[in-house]
């Protein structure tokens, strides 16, 4: 340990006598990882507001079905109804932290007519709870949410009320099939537009109260209890616990990201992206650490010929240089982290206006989030790429002809 104490000192005078020669690696170290911390704070932060209007506009955290209802629920969904009470199990599971709330949904499908203009559609019927715990999701872009003073009015999506040519206050006619296989319809009106993160959804979908859904389908039941909880990050937890409740065998428990297809697709997507941007990034500073130290080793051929003249042993000379590349890679991380830092604090207080992106209608402003686990993999991604640059340089060094070395500015 104490000489690798003196290696480690001497290497830290060799970097301090030679600053001009380590100004150009740092500040391509610095900007790298700076690069990095932006660039994955940006996806980090546009995949968290995804994830959390996904769940809040469509899925909630936790969906309790009948098994295979999500298969083959939309083809026989009448055969797929709970309970119309909620069990006792889930209300006292409802009193734990984790859980925000637990609300009943219908969904089915049907047909929604206005003038001559007759549209499908997928609707959902959601409880008054639903409303006040879920927040302002779905966004509603133009009129007002769902009320329980107006159990007939409805909200759609803006895709399908631009298809079907309505606006607030119009007044359409909802037909499906009921219970009992007849067909049924009542008229409402709309109250609001609404806007989520996937258009195909918009372009069809439709909500209204979940009373005025069972009237129209006849029935009492519900498709899904919807639970939503105070913590994303919670949700695997309550998942286990949820499984251990005997009287829940029955059913099938699922939680968002088995049904986010768009959103696992999206996240693949901008995984594949950032491995890219390290590649470039770990090439970058590789290629400048490399040329920076073989550069070094070039200049120092006499100096490392007369340490190893003295005694020096290869294997010291060779860590010298190691830890040279070291502290190159730990001086080059903490600059950029600083300014990384520093850079995503500016531009989220400012905010990124983005353009909607694929499969949406509109734009929003985008933030830097940084986590802790980006700041260490980008720390790891400097020292590492740092450490492996130098090793053959340092290996070079270490395996010069003494002689050769001695002689060799004469």
């Amino acid at each position: 340990m104490k000489l690798l104490w003196i290696n480690f000192y001497l290497a830290y005078r060799n970097f301090i006598r030679q600053k001009h020669r380590s100004t150009f690696p740092i500040i391509t170290i610095s900007t790298g990882v700076a690069a990095l911390i932006l660039a994955n704070g940006f996806i980090n932060w546009i995949l968290l507001d995804f994830r959390e209007s996904t769940i809040k506009s469509q899925l909630g955290h936790l969906q309790i079905v009948y098994p295979k209802y999500h298969e083959l629920g939309k083809s026989d969904p009448y055969n797929f109804l709970l309970p119309n009470i909620i069990p006792i199990e889930l209300k006292i599971a409802k009193d734990l932290q984790q859980i925000k709330s637990i609300t009943p949904r219908i969904s089915f499908n049907g047909l929604i007519s206005f003038n001559e203009l007759t549209l499908s559609f997928i609707g959902d019927g959601i409880s008054l709870e639903e409303l006040t715990t879920f927040g302002d999701f779905p966004p509603i872009t133009a009129g007002t949410n769902l009320s329980i003073d107006d159990p007939f009015g409805i909200i759609i999506g803006e895709g399908l009320a631009r298809n079907l040519g309505v606006n607030i206050g119009d007044q359409v006619i909802l037909v499906a099939n009921t219970v009992s296989q007849g067909i049924n319809a009542i008229e409402v009106t709309i109250r609001g537009l609404f806007s989520t993160v996937t258009k195909s959804y918009d372009d069809v979908a439709l909500r209204l109260p979940i009373e005025t859904t069972r009237k129209l389908l006849r029935t009492k039941g519900s498709h899904l209890w919807v639970i939503l909880l105070n913590d994303t990050t919670q949700t695997d937890l309550v998942l286990t616990n949820l499984l251990k409740i005997p009287t829940l065998e029955k059913f099938e428990i699922l939680p968002w990201y088995r049904l986010a297809d768009f959103y696992n697709k999206t996240v693949n997507l901008f995984t594949r992206q950032m491995q890219g941007i390290w590649i470039i990034i770990a090439l970058i500073i590789l290629l400048s650490i490399f040329n920076s130290m073989t550069r070094n080793v070039r200049e120092r051929v006499s100096e490392i010929g007369t340490a190893m003249a003295l005694g020096i042993k290869r294997k010291n000379i060779m860590s010298q240089f190691l830890f040279e590349g070291l502290i190159l890679g730990c001086i080059g991380s903490f600059i950029g982290i600083i300014l990384g830092l520093f850079l995503a604090k500016i531009i989220s207080s400012i905010g990124i206006s983005m353009p909607p992106p694929p499969g949406t209608t509109h734009g929003y402003t985008a933030e830097i989030y940084v986590t802790k686990n980006i700041v260490f993999e980008s720390i790891l991604l400097a020292i590492g790429t740092a450490l492996v640059a130098s090793i053959y340089p340092a290996w070079k060094a270490s395996h010069m002809l003494i002689v050769d070395a001695l002689r060799h500015n004469r």
